[in-house]
């Protein structure tokens, strides 16, 4: 597939790896059932709001945008680039932290695992994601 992003052409290709993995199989299904569902008349609502739609994502994209109305979303790479009242109101105020306790029983296997996901050698970092990733439950991205 090639398309434009931001002004950029990328091109994605699907490996035969993906083709025969579950997340295809789903994507498959999830085709299956929504096809033919939007028709000519096809409108989406949300509330006392409506829209025409030609397609799925149409929808998609319009109820995202709905959901998103007077929310502002930020995204911070560390702490350190929040200023002090954002840090304080959704990390250091008492009221509102969580403080989870992340223990592993061996301290040689917890130097290894902070060792490669902290420390300055990218390569083991990198193989380490490679091969947890499609473990993770919960990510926001």
């Amino acid at each position: 597939m090639i398309r434009t992003h931001h002004g950029n052409i990328q091109t994605s290709y699907l490996d035969q790896d993906f083709v025969k993995s579950n997340d295809f199989e789903q994507l498959k299904k999830a085709a299956q059932v929504l096809q033919g569902l939007i028709t000519d008349t096809a409108v989406v609502k949300r509330g006392n709001e409506k829209h025409i739609i030609k397609e799925f994502k149409e929808a998609l994209d319009w109820l995202l945008a709905e959901a998103k109305k007077g929310i502002n979303i930020q995204r911070y790479k560390g702490l350190g680039e929040m200023n002090p009242a954002q840090l304080w109101e959704t990390t250091m105020d008492p009221n509102n932290r969580r403080l989870l306790r992340a223990q592993i029983e061996d301290s040689i296997l917890t130097d290894e695992i902070f060792t490669t996901l902290m420390g300055d050698v990218v390569e083991p970092r990198r193989e380490f994601i490679e091969k947890n990733a499609l473990q993770v439950i919960n990510l926001d991205v």
